[in-house]
């Protein structure tokens, strides 16, 4: 299929665009001559809510709604942060962001540069930070490669160190089209080529960038299918800038005209969030990532590969709803990107592993981002090493047999949020959540099962659970080496 057709299926108007601020068993291994292929679909800044399947009624998303059907939805899955890079280095090694010291997104200011930044007469300078994704880390891909000879693949946003040096085709991936430092894209037109992107050629004036990455991913299944491949489909999408084409921009307006939606808001610390969802632009975005996810899997079903390929589906970030046009509603979540309420660190999962998910099922097991990897292994049949993915599990139990002991997850974000948060850490276990506020050296405590929108704090009714998940985030702080921030001497001389 051409760039045309593609433009032409996902019923878009080329060039015109819009900017606003928890089974049967029988694995794939079993019934083919080859190992399972993997397909791992990463969006960027998609929330809990912003699919059909989990809920939203405005966005459409049958792509995904329909591989739902046919894979298991997890309800309580995790990014291992509330922003980007983090959560994706932690997809890349199976490590929490702490222990590698990859706390904050690659661009955020250190805390000797934060005096040119908006947060320099904060209480708190940022911990420190690493910028890049280590060499010595073994990624999916490498471990792929070189233990079963898997064809790696990657397209779209990367955001794991500035140099070149640290891009995806030096972490194992054979082929790279359009990851590079940048978190989003920001050259040329944008999400319309020309994109001004150093690793992505520029497609004819107008072509609409999820199309475009998922035509490549698609080109290389098609040239890879003899043979076990990972590709690794990460949208820029729904990341801003907030740009959709006209006609999809005019379908949602009629929508929310249709459904009487109009804008609320509420307020979380000092920014405002938005509690319904209705932005047409944002929706448009949705739309065009969930087309271009439809192209993929109709590639693998076209060429007869769909019952022996692993999709994983899932989001680096909660949804953006207190900052940067504020495009999306996470209720019944609290909070947004940037946040370590739900709203910025539980996120969408699918999984489908043809013969072994049972066709819609459900979990609500919870689980997180670092677990991915030693699942695809498991998977694919090779070694897991816990040396590498050492705060990840894989859940293979988990599907198989409804059944896991996943322990308690972690999060540590010593970093002030361009989205309002600010700096802490929190750790679920079973239904109870912790959070601590560095700033304020305050606690709250959340029952998730019958308060999931976190609006009613326990800690004071609770102090000996509040004490017991207090005291193991102290200790996996101390056993990851976790930097914390330090007073600000700007804010003190205040």
């Amino acid at each position: 299929m051409n760039r045309r057709d593609f433009i032409k299926a996902a019923g878009l108007a080329a060039g015109t665009l819009l900017t606003t601020g928890r089974c049967q068993r029988l694995t794939a291994s079993e019934t083919s001559p080859q190992k399972p292929n993997v397909l791992f679909i990463l969006a960027d800044d998609l929330g809990w809510a912003d699919l059909g399947c989990y809920g939203s009624a405005f966005y459409e998303t049958p792509n995904l709604d329909r591989l739902a059907t046919q894979g298991m939805r997890f309800t309580d899955a995790y990014a291992a942060c509330p922003v980007c890079s983090p959560t994706r280095a932690s997809i890349m090694t199976g490590k929490y962001p702490s222990r590698l010291d990859t706390t904050d997104w690659f661009g955020a200011p250190q805390p000797d540069t934060v005096q040119r930044h908006w947060t320099r007469h904060k209480p708190l300078l940022p911990a420190r930070y690493r910028d890049y994704l280590p060499h010595e880390e073994v990624t999916p891909a490498e471990a792929l490669k070189k233990a079963a000879g898997y064809t790696t693949f990657f397209a779209g946003k990367w955001h794991l160190g500035e140099a070149e040096a640290y891009w995806p085709e030096h972490h194992g991936f054979d082929i790279n089209k359009g990851g590079h430092n940048r978190g989003g894209p920001y050259g040329g037109k944008q999400y319309f080529s020309p994109y001004g992107n150093p690793r992505l050629e520029d497609g004819p004036d107008g072509e609409y960038l999820p199309l475009r990455l998922a035509e490549e991913t698609a080109q290389f299944i098609e040239a890879s299918q003899t043979k076990p491949f990972l590709a690794f489909l990460s949208f820029y999408k729904v990341h801003t800038p907030l740009m959709t084409t006209q006609e999809l921009e005019e379908k949602y307006k009629k929508k929310r005209e249709q459904m009487g939606l109009k804008p609320e808001w509420g307020q979380e610390g000092d920014r405002r969030v938005r509690l319904v969802q209705e932005h047409a632009v944002y929706a448009g975005m949705i739309e065009a990532m969930d087309t271009a996810v439809g192209i993929v899997l109709a590639k693998l079903a076209e060429l007869g590969l769909d019952d022996r390929t692993i999709v994983f589906f899932t989001s680096d970030n909660g949804g953006l709803s207190t900052s940067e046009g504020h495009p999306t509603s996470n209720l019944p979540l609290r909070a947004g990107k940037g946040w370590l309420y739900e709203g910025g660190i539980r996120v969408p999962l699918i999984i489908k592993w043809p013969g072994v998910t049972r066709s819609g099922s459900v979990c609500s097991e919870p689980v997180t981002s670092t677990d991915y990897y030693p699942t695809i292994l498991e998977m694919t049949g090779l070694p897991l090493r816990a040396d590498q993915h050492c705060d990840g599990k894989s859940l293979v139990p988990l599907i198989k047999e409804n059944r896991m002991t996943r322990g308690p997850i972690f999060w540590h974000y010593p970093h002030y949020g361009n989205q309002g948060g600010s700096p802490g850490a929190a750790v679920r276990e079973g239904d109870w959540k912790l959070i601590e506020f560095f700033e304020t050296n305050t606690l709250e405590l959340y029952h998730l099962r019958e308060d999931i929108g976190e609006s009613r704090n326990l800690a004071d009714l609770y102090p000996d659970k509040t004490n017991a998940l207090f005291q193991k985030l102290r200790a996996f702080r101390r056993e990851t080496d976790a930097k914390m921030p330090s007073a600000n001497p700007a804010s003190l001389s205040d």
